[in-house]
């Protein structure tokens, strides 16, 4: 969809976007996706664009295009090969193509549907075909340019490069007597362009090339009843030779009978009365180049009004009112040269043949409604008005001079790739990207490295950060809250300008950005480097006391986790730790104490959880190493069990590395009945007990008995060996049981559930 100066929408609905650009050609490009991607990759492609008649192209070019009278076919000719194609517009698609030998210059349709045509050829050939086919070929002395069917007659007229008008009769099947125009000025006549027949009195038109007149010829006589001579002071420059040659290159008389609209060599239309030999109305195409095609545009109530006039040339579509010429209804653009232009009577829709591989239809609601066969395009353009509207230039990039001086592009000043506009030029896009390359190889790589380092740089702010030093010598807690607080303001800030920056589109004039750039160099002063806090964190007096009520009544939950961490451990706590450890493996105090206290020292700061913002299958070395550590110093206890010294003994001579029990007297021993075992009482009221456990399980059965005074033995059951505290060995007692209960299962249950058959067994009587 297309917006022009004067809100009056265009839709293409087939072929390229108006307005659209491409440094390559469309075939190459289509081959590039189809090769690339596949069919998919080409469906995709073209899936944002409208496609009215399917197959609606030519494999290289499209030279002519019309409709039939009865409105249901089109037909156009195009290359290459050279061929004829025919569409049934109420199917939308192709009916069929035909090969011919030659390029097709002009056609002309002689039958209200398709089935009959004649054919100009680019070798002077004339054919004529048939519904069957390719019917008979003929040929004419000069190159032809253009053919008209005058159907009163059956005559059909064929003008070429000399003054003659050639005349085939397809009633008597053979040729007449051809036209010879002739003129009285000096201006030699080089051809005949375009020739045109008044629908109401049968009035002959030839557009003549060199001398710039329109000749009237009156086919019942054959003779000239006028010539219309063109201003040349008004269409060439002031500047041009006056040996430069004027022609007529298109004609098109309006229903009326009175009206003519002229295309000139020069780009310009003219519009006449043929009562009058000076123009009522001038149109400029504005390029300078032939103008290809001029149609007058009427419809009645339903169409934008009656004289519309369309004029075209291979650059641009104007249609423009009679009345006013120097405003346009509606302009379009194609993204490819035209050969011709058709208006589809009645209705809104034109039709185009143009260099590229896909024809181009266009149709616009104000102009008219839709034709029959395509009414539901009304209904697509009802609901596309509300859509985002296509910019003309939006493929393209404008550049300075200087810029196309950088980029090498300055060679294509003057050339079809680069579009004037003010004080630069609109280049495509494709190829100012394509140019940049070029000039500057190494531009992805820098952008590759770019994007590299900023996805490390992110990934890295999820790692466990070392802390930093702050370097202060008091109050290193306080700095460093300080400095924490300060990382997490300036993050946040980095954040609101980035959101800034996304929602802020415009450019920044100069002044401004200067200015904006000034701010953000003056960053607010912290207090670590505020000169008048720098004793706060250098002087001892000015230390703060943690352990004070004033701080704890000011941090509490610092304070408090600290009570936490610092409380001694309860009697349940010790006895539990005391329990787990293990005295086997003979360390001294001094020992434990040194790996205590390295243990302690490189756990210092060590994370032995599981960080959650670390990466799958990440593992963190020390926290493992701090854990071994821990686990090896758990097995050993603590506190290492040496033999027991009396301080006593010491003074009195006894030998230090004696033990408790020989440093006693032993003239008060008691003397007990176990054979294993030994007590001795020291002067003081110690007393030693030492026993040594025995195989023999009947020691063991007395020792077991020592202290029990007063009670009878047990009478001991024969087979049977008492052991350790109240535990048997053997004299296992015989039951009695059955044969079934002591051999196991014999027969199948009966009476019960079944798992293999899911059923209920009955029970038998």
């Amino acid at each position: 969809m297309v917006a022009d100066h004067e809100n009056v929408k265009v839709y293409t609905v087939n072929g390229a976007a108006a307005g659209s650009s491409s440094s390559l050609p469309d075939w190459l490009t289509r081959k590039r996706v189809a090769k690339g991607k596949g069919k998919r990759a080409v469906r995709e492609h073209y899936e944002g664009s409208i496609e009215l008649i399917q197959g609606f192209e030519f494999p290289e070019a499209s030279n002519r295009i019309k409709t039939t009278r009865d409105g249901h076919h089109a037909i156009a000719t195009g290359t290459y090969k050279p061929q004829m194609r025919v569409w049934d517009l109420n199917q939308l698609s192709q009916k069929f193509e035909r090969h011919s030998d030659a390029e097709n210059v002009d056609f002309v349709i002689l039958s209200d549907d398709w089935t009959k045509s004649i054919h100009l050829q680019n070798d002077r050939t004339i054919e004529l075909h048939t519904q069957g086919g390719f019917h008979y070929r003929t040929r004419i002395p000069r190159f032809g340019r253009s053919i008209a069917y005058h159907f009163p007659s059956c005559d059909a007229y064929i003008s070429a490069s000399s003054n003659e008008v050639y005349r085939l009769n397809l009633d008597q099947g053979r040729f007449m007597n051809p036209l010879v125009l002739h003129d009285e000025g000096d201006a030699e006549i080089l051809g005949i362009n375009a020739i045109d027949i008044n629908p109401v009195h049968q009035l002959l038109a030839f557009g003549v090339d060199g001398n710039g007149s329109v000749q009237f010829w009156d086919p019942r006589s054959r003779t000239s009843v006028g010539i219309l001579r063109l201003s040349k002071s008004r269409l060439l420059p002031r500047s041009a030779d006056s040996e430069v040659s004027l022609g007529v290159t298109a004609i098109s008389s309006r229903p009326d009978g009175l009206s003519y609209a002229v295309g000139t060599s020069t780009g310009h239309t003219l519009l006449y009365d043929i009562r009058s030999a000076r123009s009522y109305a001038m149109k400029d195409q504005g390029y300078g180049l032939p103008v290809k095609n001029v149609c007058w545009i009427e419809g009645g109530s339903r169409m934008a009004g009656d004289g519309m006039v369309l004029s075209a040339d291979k650059k641009v579509i104007k249609i423009w009112d009679r009345s006013s010429p120097s405003t346009n209804f509606a302009s379009i653009t194609p993204a490819n040269d035209l050969n011709d232009v058709h208006h589809v009577p009645g209705s809104g829709l034109l039709m185009t043949a143009n260099e590229g591989i896909q024809m181009g239809t266009f149709y616009i609601p104000q102009l008219g409604p839709a034709p029959r066969w395509a009414s539901f395009l009304e209904n697509i353009t009802e609901e596309m008005e509300d859509q985002t509207t296509r910019s003309v230039y939006e493929d393209y990039k404008f550049l300075e001079r200087s810029e196309l001086t950088t980029l090498g592009l300055d060679h294509l000043v003057s050339t079809p790739a680069l579009k004037p506009y003010m004080h630069g030029y609109f280049i495509s896009l494709k190829l100012y990207d394509t140019a940049r390359m070029i000039i500057n190889p190494f531009a992805y790589a820098e952008h590759r490295e770019k994007m590299v380092r900023e996805k490390m740089e992110k990934m890295a702010e999820t790692r466990i950060r070392t802390k930093k030093e702050v370097g202060v010598k008091v109050n290193k807690a306080l700095a460093e809250k300080i400095l924490r607080e300060e990382e997490k303001a300036k993050k946040k800030e980095e954040r609101k300008r980035t959101k800034k920056a996304a929602e802020d589109d415009m450019e920044v004039e100069e002044g401004v950005a200067e200015k904006v750039f000034e701010e953000e160099e003056k960053e607010p002063r912290s207090i670590l480097s505020d000169p008048r806090f720098a004793k706060v964190f250098e002087n001892p007096e000015f230390a703060i006391d943690e352990s004070t009520r004033e701080f704890a009544l000011l941090n509490p939950s610092s304070t408090a986790q600290k009570n936490v961490s610092n409380r001694g451990k309860t009697a349940v706590e010790d006895e539990e730790e005391e329990s787990d450890k293990v005295s086997s493996n003979g360390l001294n105090e001094s020992e434990s104490d040194e790996e205590g206290n390295s243990s302690d020292s490189s756990d210092a700061g060590e994370l032995n959880k599981f960080d959650p913002r670390a990466r799958p299958g990440q593992t963190n070395p020390r926290a493992q190493e701090a854990y071994k550590r821990t686990k090896e110093s758990n097995r050993v206890a603590n506190v290492n069990f040496v033999p027991m010294r009396a301080q006593a003994g010491v003074s009195r001579g006894v030998d230090k590395n004696a033990t408790f029990g020989q440093r006693l007297k032993p003239s008060a021993a008691v003397p007990t009945k176990s054979r294993s075992s030994d007590a001795r009482i020291g002067d003081d009221g110690a007393m030693e007990i030492s026993w040594v456990p025995s195989s023999d399980a009947r020691d063991d059965e007395d020792d077991s008995r020592v202290g029990r005074k007063g009670k009878s033995k047990a009478p001991q059951r024969k087979g049977v060996e008492v052991f350790g505290a109240g535990m048997e060995k053997g004299g296992m007692e015989t039951v009695d049981m059955s044969e079934s209960d002591r051999q196991g299962r014999t027969h199948r249950r009966k009476g019960i559930r079944s798992g293999s058959k899911n059923v209920f067994r009955r029970i038998d009587s």
